[in-house]
């Protein structure tokens, strides 16, 4: 598994865990920063997929 996914995994809870807590305390700065931070942990997990599938075709 690569590195990546982990990584995104990690950040995209972070987002969400972010989010709601804006949500909660009617933050909306926090809670846009909690969008973004699980879209990019999405991203990266995509990211470290596909550097799963392409070393295991190369095997």
């Amino acid at each position: 598994m690569d590195k990546d996914r982990i990584e995104g995994a990690a950040r995209s809870a972070k987002g969400s865990i972010k989010e709601a807590a804006g949500k909660l305390t009617g933050d909306k700065k926090t809670e846009t920063e909690g969008q973004g931070d699980k879209a990019a942990g999405k991203v990266q997990n995509t990211v470290g997929s596909a550097k799963d599938a392409a070393r295991d075709a190369l095997k």
